[in-house]
C-alpha cells in the first residue's frame, strides 16, 4: 500500500466549455492523468488530492468528474481548493456520492486519514499577503484552527503526521505565519501544496524552511502523473 498526491486537476468533464484543454501543456489532461494514473497507482493504493478537483459550481454537476476519479485505481482524498465552488458540508457531499454509487473518495476536512504509518492531515490554507486585511486575516486564522484539528486527529490515529494544503504555506520568500507556526507546533516535517501551476513554479520547487520540506504537486507539474510520498 502506497501514498501518491496530486493537485488541481481541474476536471470539467460535465461541462466542456471549462476545459483546461486551451492553455499549454493542458491538451487532452484527463486523458493523460488516466493513463499516468492507472500506470502508477494500484487498487490498494491512497491518492491525496489538495483542492480545484473540478470546476462544477454545484455538487450536483460534480457528478462525471466524481464518476471519473472513482473508476480510477485507489481511495483518493480530496481536499478543498479556491475554485472548488462544489464543495459543501461534508454530510451533504457524502449524500451525493453515495447517491451517484461512488465508494473510493472521501473528504480531507477538519479530520485525518491513516495511510500506513503516515496521519494524511490538511486544509486550503490561504494567501499570503490577507494578514494585512482584517476579514482575510480571520480567514487565515480560521484556516490554522482547522489544521490544527486536523494535525490533532492524526496524532490521534498514531500516525506520522503528512501536511497537504491547496495554498503554500511558504513560498518564494513569503510565509503564512499563522499556518506555518502550526506545522511547527506539531512537528510536521512534510507538506505538499498545489495552487502554483507549472507556467508559474518557482525555480525551486521542493525546498525546505526551517525544518519542514515543501513541495509543490499541482497537476500540469507532476506531467498528470501522481508524486509517490515517502518519508525518507
Amino acid at each position: 500500500m502506497s501514498l501518491f498526491v496530486i493537485s488541481d486537476t481541474h476536471l470539467s468533464l460535465g461541462d466542456k466549455s471549462k476545459s483546461m484543454d486551451i492553455f499549454s501543456g493542458w491538451q487532452n489532461y484527463a486523458g493523460r492523468l488516466k493513463e499516468n494514473w492507472e500506470k502508477t497507482v494500484s487498487p490498494d493504493d491512497t491518492v491525496v488530492l489538495p483542492g480545484d478537483i473540478s470546476w462544477a459550481m454545484d455538487i450536483k454537476d460534480t457528478g462525471e468528474d466524481f464518476t471519473f476519479l472513482d473508476s480510477l485505481p485507489g481511495t483518493k482524498l480530496i481536499g478543498k481548493g479556491n475554485h472548488d465552488y462544489w464543495w459543501g458540508t461534508v454530510n451533504k457531499m457524502n449524500g451525493f456520492l453515495n447517491e451517484k454509487g461512488i465508494s473510493s473518495i472521501k473528504f480531507l476536512f477538519n479530520n485525518s486519514f491513516l495511510c500506513g504509518d503516515i496521519a494524511v492531515c490538511g486544509t486550503r490554507g490561504w494567501f499570503f499577503d490577507a494578514q494585512e486585511n482584517e476579514d482575510n486575516a480571520k480567514i487565515i486564522l480560521r484556516e490554522a484552527g482547522r489544521l490544527k484539528t486536523s494535525l490533532e486527529a492524526g496524532i490521534s490515529l498514531g500516525g506520522k503526521p503528512v501536511a497537504f494544503t491547496h495554498y503554500p504555506i511558504v513560498l518564494d520568500g513569503k510565509i503564512c505565519e499563522p499556518l506555518f507556526e502550526v506545522l511547527k507546533a506539531y512537528g510536521v516535517e512534510r507538506c505538499y501544496f498545489g495552487h502554483i501551476h507549472a507556467d508559474k513554479s518557482p525555480g525551486h520547487s521542493d525546498y525546505e524552511y526551517e525544518g519542514v520540506r515543501f513541495s509543490l504537486v499541482s497537476a500540469d507539474f507532476l506531467s498528470f502523473t501522481p508524486k509517490k510520498i515517502s518519508l525518507l
